[in-house]
């Protein structure tokens, strides 16, 4: 009898060590549901705050276009940099740009097969090469002309090398790592990291001064939207020297295209028909970056809008993460 009691008092034990097992364990999973639908509901609210931005920016752009303003210039309330909005629970930061005062990259697609494309391929490719041979960024020639070529063939639609310094499939695909070449428009700038050419030590360089617009291909630079940091780009597009743009881009804005043109400095350059239209002075893309807060929730997004030709203002794009 004593043997048996002593048994059923170990059976009791194991079972009520299993119960508070069972207890801890359950325990533990609830605490940890409670805190992912918290989360689940930070997450979706700072998600909707970037919503409310992203409409915001909207409506203001398309109270700017009814304005009826000729021109787009940085000087403007829209074009203000971290603008900070508190709201309940959280912050909303946002920052709009104008898509415009940066170089295209599918702008390099070869439009000579479409009678109605880019037909300042040649500006277009030369400019760009100009761009990466600015002497503060330090890019081999070779690196610049493979670059150069290996993108227009990124773009198009067919397998026939560009140039001397082109890629095509067979290049990539005898990588250790093998891919294919997009033959198609530029979704994001970051595909650029997957061109036969770029070397990782310099394109950070070249990152801020270039762009993709969703869908476009041409190029038309909003001269009143550059800041110092973009002089490389306009003078790589014009032939001045990055001192000369800095001091052409401090005259900002510009009353319409002529009065660019007619600067001392850049009309000196004697600037081809095809390079003038290279050139604007308002904007039909903007692309907002948005940042929101609520909680411990941090949510980012990028948004981009293209004025139609009833200046209407619509999204293209939006991507969800870092900046585009």
């Amino acid at each position: 009898m004593n043997q048996q009691k002593g048994v059923a008092l170990i059976v009791v034990l194991l079972v009520v060590a299993l119960v508070s097992i069972s207890a801890a364990d359950m325990g533990s999973r609830l605490q940890l549901q409670v805190k992912r639908s918290i989360s689940l509901k930070d997450n979706n609210q700072a998600f909707w705050y970037a919503v409310a931005a992203e409409q915001f920016a909207q409506k203001t752009l398309a109270q700017l276009i009814l304005e009826g303003n000729d021109t787009i210039h940085i000087n403007e309330p829209w074009a203000q940099q971290d603008i900070q909005f508190p709201v309940e629970g959280g912050m909303i930061e946002a920052t709009l740009e104008d898509l415009q005062s940066c170089f295209n990259l599918n702008a390099l697609q070869d439009q000579s097969g479409n009678s109605s494309g880019n037909n300042n391929q040649t500006e277009i490719r030369n400019a760009f090469l100009n761009l990466l041979n600015t002497q503060a960024f330090n890019i081999p020639s070779l690196n610049q002309e493979t670059l150069r070529d290996s993108l227009v063939d990124w773009l198009d639609d067919d397998s026939i090398l560009s140039g001397n310094y082109g890629a095509e499939d067979s290049d990539y695909e005898s990588l250790l790592h093998p891919y294919l070449a997009a033959n198609s428009l530029m979704a994001s700038k970051s595909e650029l990291r997957l061109v036969k050419g770029v070397e990782m030590a310099w394109l950070h360089k070249i990152m801020p001064l270039v762009c993709v617009i969703p869908g476009e291909t041409a190029l038309k630079l909003n001269v009143n939207t550059l800041t110092a940091e973009k002089a490389p780009l306009l003078a790589a597009m014009t032939g001045l020297d990055v001192s000369t743009a800095e001091s052409v881009i401090s005259g900002i804005p510009f009353a319409d295209k002529n009065a660019f043109l007619a600067d001392p400095a850049v009309n000196n350059m004697n600037l081809t028909d095809q390079q003038k239209e290279l050139f604007d002075v308002t904007t039909r893309f903007f692309i907002l970056h948005v940042k929101t807060t609520y909680n411990n929730a941090t949510f980012k997004m990028s948004s981009v809008f293209k004025v139609a030709s009833d200046n209407s203002v619509h999204l293209v794009r939006r991507e969800f993460g870092g900046k585009l």
